[in-house]
Parts: C-alpha cells; structure tokens; sequence
C-alpha cells in the first residue's frame, strides 16, 4: 500500500507541499527495486510543523483525560480497519514476510495502542497527599523519532501515550522505511485529532532529527534508534534542557542454565534470535551454555537454523526476509567476516546471499559456536540473523560476561523458576525474560547504560510523557 501522500507532510490538519525540492527512492529491500519516492523535509518544514504544534498545545491539553482516551480509541479502531494497508507498506518498505508482517508488525501497533488505553483509564492522573494536589500533566510538544525495524511498535509507543497525556507532538518516522508512517498519519487525520495535535514530516536524522532534537520550541525527545544516533539527540537538546528518552542498542544475553530443557531453549533463542531477520535491538543475540554441553548445544542450534525459510515476503511460507538496505547488509557480512577471522566456529550460514538467490538483501541465517567473550561478534551489535554461542563453566561466569556489555536492554534465562530468579536480579538489564515468556506490553521496555533511559509500553511511556506538578495547600 502506497499512499498518495507520500510526497507531502502533515501539519496543522492537512496534507502539504514540503519546501524543499528533496525526495528519497524508497526500496523493496527483497527487490532492490525503487517503488516509490519520499519528500526529504528541511528546517522550514520542521519550523511549520513545531509552530502548528505549539498553537495547538494549549488548548488540546486542557482536554478531560476521558475525551483523550477517547480520541485514541478512534484511531485504534481505524488503524485496526486498515490492518492489510499497513502490512502491505511493512512487507513492501522493510522487506517483513507477509504473515510476519500481520501478525508481528501490525500486531505489535494494536497491542500497544490497547495496553495504553487500558494503563491511561486505570491510572490515578490527579490525587491527594495531605494537602497537596499531585497532578500529572502533558509535558508540551514532542519531538517524536522512530525507527524503520519495527515501525508500528515504535510509533504507537509514542503517539498513543503522548496523546493522551495531553502533548502534541512532530513525528518523524525513518526516511528508509516511510510507508507506514505516512499511512498512520492518514489514520489520525481520519479520527479526528485536532489541527496541529498530531504532525508528520520525512527527513533525514543529520537535518530533520537534528533540528528538532536543537529545537527550542520543542519539550522532550524521544527517540528510538542506535545508540550513536542517540548520543547526537542528546547533545543537540542539551542546549534547551530538554527531556530525552532514548531506547537504543542491545546485545542481549540470553543464558541457558544447567537445569534448562536444552534442546528447546536452544530452538527458542534461535528463534528469538532470528526473528524479524535479527533487525530487533532485543534479540538474544548471545546465547550463553554450559561447556559441557557446548557440542550438543551447537547441534540442536543448527537444526532450529534449518527450519528457517527464507525466500520472497509475499509468500506466506516465508518466514525471514531481507534485511533492511545494502548499508545493513554489508554491515552484517562484515561482522560475519570478523567472526571467521577471529576463529569462532561457523556452525552454519556464512557470507553471501542463501543458495538461489540472486538480488535482495537476504543474508544466510548463521550460528557461530566456540565464541569467546572478546571477540567483535560478542560485543558489536550486528542487526542481522546471526547468534553467537558462548560456552560457560559456571552460572557466574555467565552472569559476569552478560554483564560485560556497553549495552544493558534485555536479557533471557531458560532453566528452573528457582534457579532463574537469582539470576534474573544479577543482570544488568530493563527487561530480564524468563523462559521465553509472553510479550507483556504492560511491562516497562528500557535499557540500563548505553541501552538508553527512560521506559516505554502501557502507564510507563504515558509517564515519560507527563510533568509532575505539586499544588501545595490544595486542601482535602
């Protein structure tokens, strides 16, 4: 699905012309085809979407919470009727399988949407503490950056708890996967937002993303993407004493414990691993497992890699995709080379395209073994489908390398409840999984250190998104 707006932005309620003559080709990474071109905004682009969003503040904000929520359950029920149009642009625009596309993708967008109205209904916006009134209260307007890896999970995470804390906001989605975006642009336009409440303007991160991070009519950043472009936000909105939530990079530990059903464990990392063709800042990317199962480990590894389907995303048998762009994918084969270089033991996969393929930036599901804790592919964050196995000789060698990282956003335990739960408190990580659980989209989502700040997900984004005031000598 490709709108017809895709030349245009969105500010102060309708669809415009950018001021800039600048466009994009936007690619079918499965093709390597052009399929369409996207406007590239500027600084004056940015200063008309900022200044609609800052007319628009004072009176959206002032809005009952109910009559907020309200306006998020309109574009929940129209996004919900678009489903197919947002697959569609997913699958076309980052390269998602088809069914990965619906029901990961488009899925992911829909649950956060409903995790937020239902933490924004059950939470306590105004009490009494003594005699003081603590109230919470929408920051101002939002500078808005999410990425194209998983791009409904990303906007809703920030849109629908920006809304209804009472912010406006300027969104600019990734240059490289825009279709989505434009198209939840569309539903917002359709539910009704007020004029300048909700805006949209395409561009790169060194202008577009670096004028609003600058911006001093701007309140608070978020952003979601690597951990050197969130670095550059941050410094830009130093000036302004801005707010700035990051979610950044990940190299996620994912350790298997002596009392761990091995074999499915093993399967379920792969899994976790190879999932959205490793481009998940999440993933368990580096699978930790007693050396002396370290052989059957890679064994049961290799099999789960096998039943991997890569091929053509409008397949509904297909299940990994291309990555993104040829920048990832040479990216992938370089951190692939380095684990070859650097004698980890290629248990499958390897550099190049899968057998029969011949255009598209398909890479081959690769599992590396005998993996040494100093090696690049256990400390660089790869973004792509390649898991690094890593034997251990004591649950607190384990814990002592999965805490070896820059990066600190989830981890994974497989083994007994028992002996999970100690080890779960020793991680420095935001979200510790254990036994492969289900998604909880009403947990908190962050990382410690080069991970980020800030969380997402349910009543914790709506709180990233809400200043706290005070009112001493309210009275009861």
């Amino acid at each position: 699905m490709i709108s017809d707006n895709l030349g245009k932005f969105y500010i102060n309620g309708a669809w415009v012309a950018p001021q800039s003559a600048a466009r994009m080709g936007v690619e079918n990474p499965a093709t390597e085809e052009i399929v369409a071109q996207v406007a590239l905004g500027d600084l004056r682009d940015i200063d008309a979407a900022v200044a609609a969003a800052r007319a628009a503040f004072d009176g959206y904000t002032v809005w009952p919470v109910q009559k907020r929520i309200d306006l998020v359950k309109r574009i929940l029920e129209i996004y919900n009727a678009r489903a197919e149009d947002f697959a569609l642009a997913m699958s076309t625009e980052m390269g998602a399988p088809i069914t990965w596309a619906r029901e990961a993708q488009v899925w992911a967008g829909q649950v956060h949407i409903e995790a937020t109205i239902k933490a924004a209904e059950e939470m306590a916006w105004e009490y009494a503490r003594g005699t003081t009134r603590i109230v919470h209260e929408g920051i101002g307007v939002c500078g808005l950056i999410t990425p194209w890896n998983w791009p409904m999970n990303q906007i809703a995470c920030k849109v629908a708890p920006a809304l209804i804390a009472g912010c406006t906001m300027v969104l600019k989605p990734s240059e490289i996967a825009p279709l989505s975006g434009v198209l939840f642009a569309e539903v917002c336009h359709a539910a009704g937002v007020p004029a300048g409440v909700f805006n949209l303007v395409n561009g790169t991160g060194p202008e577009v993303g670096a004028r609003m991070s600058e911006h001093p009519q701007i309140d608070m950043m978020s952003f979601t993407g690597s951990t050197r472009a969130g670095t550059a936000v941050a410094a830009a909105a130093a000036a302004t004493v801005k707010r700035v939530a990051q979610e950044l990079g990940g190299k996620s530990a994912n350790i298997i414990l002596p009392s761990a059903d091995l074999e499915a464990a093993v399967a379920a990392g792969v899994a976790g691993c190879f999932g959205n063709t490793g481009q998940s800042c999440d993933a368990p990317t580096r699978m930790f497992v007693p050396r002396a199962r370290h052989a059957e480990a890679l064994a049961a590894a290799a099999a789960a890699a096998g039943e991997v389907v890569v091929g053509d995303p409008r397949d509904e048998a297909t299940t990994m995709g291309p990555l993104i762009s040829k920048a990832q994918f040479d990216k992938v084969q370089r951190l692939i080379q380095s684990g070859i270089d650097e004698g980890a033991t290629l248990v499958c996969g390897g550099l190049g395209r899968p057998e029969g393929v011949s255009r598209g930036w398909f890479a081959r599901p690769t599992i590396f073994g005998d993996v040494k804790h100093e090696m690049t592919i256990s400390q660089e964050e790869i973004f792509g489908p390649v898991l690094s196995i890593l034997p251990y000789d004591s649950v607190a060698d384990a814990v002592r390398m999965a805490n070896d990282s820059v990066y600190g956003l989830a981890a994974y335990i497989s083994g007994s409840l028992e002996e999970a739960r100690p080890v779960a408190r020793q991680l420095r990580a935001g979200t510790v999984n254990l036994n492969y659980p289900d998604w909880d989209t009403s947990a908190p989502f962050g990382g410690y250190k080069q991970s980020g700040n800030g969380r997402e997900y349910a009543d914790w984004g709506i709180h990233d998104f809400c200043e706290i005031k005070g009112i001493v000598g309210f009275g009861d």
